[in-house]
């Protein structure tokens, strides 16, 4: 009887054990997914992930665009604006309509500057003005060919991972880079069809996302990209 209950007290305490470390593993991932920028992390592969970018919207008389996996074609996001100042604001959605991030431009500083700031959700402009710190922003010089991008936390304290876009119209490709590693996390360019070497209309593109990137952060990005001058 007492090697019985003996037995049954070592494997409640194997089983506290063993759900401290799996509380203390999942605080342990979900920092580093904060640290490393990843605002979605169900949108974090482990694998590398090849998506179509459709410079369309799938509704009539819209600005947008319409984003598919290639994998097994199912739609990942899609963007769609009948606003007149669609290149000022846009909203990022998955396939189900639900916002994920919010991006608009900002003002000019001196005219020197291009900056762009994204939210998480659904936000107006006074969510925006009440928010510390929007999740990232974007920062062009002017006559730049690439941008700064700097990450926030949800806090508005910490910053963190900080990663650089540089693009070529000549080229029409884009490339996004984790600044510290200089390591390529996410590369955009014009989308080759079944047959070799036959490039598509210039409004269809690839995008390469590398394992651990988030893919909403990467197709935010892109967005930006296309916006600036």
């Amino acid at each position: 009887m007492e090697a019985t209950e003996g037995g049954n007290n070592n494997e409640k305490e194997k089983k506290e054990e063993n759900a401290m470390e799996d509380r203390v593993g999942d605080g342990g991932r979900r920092a580093a997914t904060r640290r490393s920028g990843a605002f979605f992390p169900e949108l974090c592969s482990p694998a590398p992930v090849r998506l179509t970018v459709w410079c369309k919207s799938l509704l009539f008389n819209s600005h947008g665009y319409t984003v598919y996996d290639d994998a097994d074609g199912r739609m990942v996001f899609r963007v769609d604006n009948y606003a007149h100042n669609w290149r000022q604001q846009a909203v990022l959605m998955d396939c189900a309509g639900h916002v994920l991030l919010t991006v608009r431009r900002c003002r000019k500083i001196l005219n020197l500057k291009e900056s762009w700031e994204a939210y998480k959700g659904d936000k107006n402009v006074e969510d925006m003005v009440r928010e510390q710190r929007p999740l990232f922003k974007a920062t062009k010089d002017l006559g730049s060919h690439s941008c700064t991008i700097s990450m926030f936390t949800q806090d508005g304290f910490q910053p963190l991972l900080g990663y650089r876009m540089s693009w070529s119209r000549e080229k029409e490709c884009s490339k996004i880079y984790q600044s510290a590693a200089n390591t390529l996390v996410a590369e955009v360019s014009r989308k080759y069809g079944s047959m070799a070497k036959k490039l598509l209309d210039k409004d269809v593109l690839t995008l390469r996302v590398q394992p651990g990137m988030d893919q909403a952060l990467a197709m935010a990005m892109i967005m930006i990209a296309n916006s600036m001058g």
